[in-house]
């Protein structure tokens, strides 16, 4: 059974609760801007900027859905941690409302007088992460729970998309790129160094065996909040990918088919309605995605499609298994088609 086989209570709830987006929404947008890609859908495959909805034909998960994050809690998502594990204080926010200028401080997007217009000329750039959590329920977990901070989006091990944020607030994950940036956070273990260590994590996350490779979660995908019933991950391409960021021999997994599908969908509609954020990513000067951090001049200028590791060097995600060629060309290929 995939996603959009589920009941609708499980994964329509999110019509019944756009009724009341209105109250949410602080931007306004012409119907000429958005149109036709605003439509209506049985079962949610559209996100949120400034209030209103962007046809993205992929299941999303809103942050007002009974089975949503919201990322304006200003509490606790799940139970109480254990004694001992640092957590947020209470009433502590975890994203800056609205969008600023990061060099001048000049006020680009608020949430009372905002439009879509402006929040158009705010955003030039999408952040790729993986979670190292395995799935977006732990993702969420640790992100607003443990470290107080947010991202707009999360996609699980079956490409639901969870949308944690309206695009007119800023998320903290990508710290000096976060008041321009849209952010999603990809269920996924991770990258490990090319050592026993690293064998070890990702065999407790997969297995090969004569049919292929698998993705092993630790518990029922369903108790891991895993929407689709009975869902069976397995990489996009089978075994273990080895590859160089920052430097570093690294090794991983790929992602599994789902999530490329979503993120590609997701992508090209950020790009459609965003067109400072362009259908690439930064390259060296053979034209190759680049592995290693941009550096500042070069960051300032880029408007497009990042990894993590582009805009800091202590980071690897999306890590070497990521595949930049296909993912581009599939995300200009739904473009073209728009």
């Amino acid at each position: 059974m995939t996603l959009r086989q589920l009941p609708v209570l499980r994964v329509a709830a999110s019509i019944f609760a756009l009724a009341g987006l209105s109250v949410l929404a602080a931007c306004s947008s012409s119907s000429d801007e958005l149109a036709p890609e605003i439509i209506p859908e049985s079962i949610n495959e559209s996100i949120v900027a400034c209030g209103e909805r962007l046809f993205v034909g992929a299941p999303v998960v809103l942050w007002t859905d009974p089975l949503g994050y919201s990322a304006y809690e200003t509490d606790l998502h799940f139970a109480r941690p254990p004694v001992g594990v640092k957590r947020p204080s209470s009433g502590e926010l975890r994203y800056k409302p609205g969008r600023t200028n990061r060099q001048t401080g000049e006020v680009l997007v608020t949430p009372e007088t905002g439009s879509f217009a402006q929040l158009k000329d705010a955003l030039d750039m999408f952040v790729v992460h993986y979670d190292v959590c395995g799935t977006s329920q732990t993702c969420f977990k640790v992100l607003h729970d443990r470290r107080g901070l947010s991202v707009q989006f999360m996609i699980d091990v079956d490409g639901t998309i969870y949308q944690t944020l309206d695009l007119r607030d800023t998320a903290w994950h990508a710290s000096q790129t976060n008041a321009r940036s849209v952010g999603v956070e990809i269920a996924q273990i991770g990258a490990y160094p090319l050592n026993d260590a690293g064998n070890n994590t990702l065999s407790k996350w997969y297995q090969e065996g004569p049919d292929g490779t698998r993705l092993t979660l630790p518990k029922d995908p369903s108790d891991l909040g895993v929407l689709t019933s009975g869902f069976e991950g397995r990489p996009a391409r089978e075994g273990k990918i080895l590859g160089r960021v920052q430097g570093e021999g690294l090794q991983q997994y790929d992602y599994t088919p789902e999530q490329y599908d979503s993120l590609v969908k997701l992508t090209a509609t950020l790009c459609h309605h965003f067109p400072r954020i362009k259908p690439d990513a930064p390259r060296d000067a053979q034209g190759r995605v680049l592995t290693v951090r941009m550096d500042e001049a070069e960051e300032l200028e880029f408007g497009g499609i990042v990894g993590h590791y582009h805009v800091s060097k202590r980071k690897i995600d999306p890590g070497p298994a990521f595949d930049w060629r296909g993912f581009l060309a599939r995300v200009r290929a739904r473009l073209t088609a728009m």
